[in-house]
């Protein structure tokens, strides 16, 4: 079953550093802090709305939750609480930054039903965290995690790719990192350039060169494809398309649809290896149910290039197949 969030922002709350990358305000659309009140308000509306309340979280994100005032965040926790339990939600997600992780604050977050803790790693490569103003170290990032599963919490990780200073080697790197901790959940984000940051300027200096989207996007299809081969779930490919984002970005690794121009792209390499080893030319690509268009991409982009390289390729649905997993068929027509 899909996993849901009742997402509840917090822009720029309880971070002491101005990271290159960031301007909260801008990602999560949020004008002003939410209070106790907005939280009731909010879930008040929502909880006879969503059907699937066992697999939805109250999820506070923005800023770093759990170094924001104690008394204010105590305030938030209180009034989630109260939509939790049973015939209710099933609990709290907080996302927050490594350092702002010990056993005191975990001791609290269980008192309040938080379920899931999601860290803000960005990298696991100390000299791409500095040259980010980060403030933390990858080493924080294992210690906080260790901690975090130790008191039974399901961990969230959470990557950038094509940060100032960054590699896609440096990435691979990460990725690699992050597998060895064995989070429950990832999510990749592609760096984006916000007016307002350090890496504006950087940027408009000419200092900071941007990753090619291509490159991006096939680096992100090898992530993907790498997480979900160690058996750990990525929430979240891309940043969310808002009008915020696009009205505000003056440059980076941004698309609407990134995700699945990700998927396109495995799927496409997929089926180049698997038709490499056969001599037909007429074929029919199985795919997991509901996948049809990952295989045929974008404006039939793996269609088309395929067609180029001389196979006539038709697509069909296979309920027992698994993601990006296909089975290809020998035909004498497949139209």
């Amino acid at each position: 079953m899909k996993h849901n969030n009742i997402s509840i922002f917090i822009p720029h709350q309880g971070c002491n550093h101005a990271c290159s990358f960031c301007n909260q305000n801008i990602i999560s659309g949020a004008k002003k802090q939410p209070t106790p009140k907005d939280v009731t308000e909010i879930l008040s509306q929502s909880i006879d709305i969503i059907k699937d309340k066992a697999d939805t979280e109250i999820a506070f994100f923005g800023g770093s939750f759990t170094a924001i005032n104690r008394q204010y965040m105590l305030s938030l926790l209180e009034a989630a609480n109260e939509f939790v339990g049973d015939n209710k939600f099933a609990g709290i997600r907080i996302s927050t930054r490594p350092d702002a992780i010990d056993n005191e604050v975990l001791s609290i977050l269980i008192r309040y039903n938080v379920t899931s803790i999601e860290l803000g790693a960005q990298s696991m490569c100390d000299d791409v965290l500095e040259l980010n103003n980060r403030g933390h170290s990858s080493s924080d990032v294992v210690k906080a995690s260790k901690l975090i599963k130790k008191h039974g919490f399901s961990l969230g990780l959470q990557m950038m790719v094509g940060l100032y200073g960054d590699t896609v080697d440096g990435a691979r790197f990460t990725a690699n990192e992050i597998a060895k901790i064995k989070p429950d959940t990832v999510r990749i984000y592609p760096t984006v350039i916000l007016k307002g940051t350090k890496l504006a300027q950087l940027y408009l200096s000419g200092e900071y060169k941007v990753m090619p989207l291509e490159t991006a996007i096939g680096l992100c299809a090898e992530l993907l494809l790498f997480f979900i081969q160690n058996k750990i779930k990525v929430i979240k490919l891309g940043l969310h398309a808002s009008n915020d984002i696009e009205s505000d970005m003056l440059g980076g690794i941004y698309h609407p649809a990134f995700k699945e121009l990700c998927e396109n792209t495995i799927y496409m390499q997929k089926a180049i290896e698997t038709l490499q080893k056969q001599n037909s030319k007429n074929v029919i690509i199985y795919v997991k149910l509901g996948n049809v268009s990952k295989m045929i991409g974008q404006k039939k982009i793996n269609i088309e290039k395929l067609s180029n390289m001389g196979y006539n390729v038709k697509v069909m649905e296979k309920k027992e197949l698994n993601d990006f997993e296909i089975i290809v068929k020998d035909v004498q027509d497949c139209y």
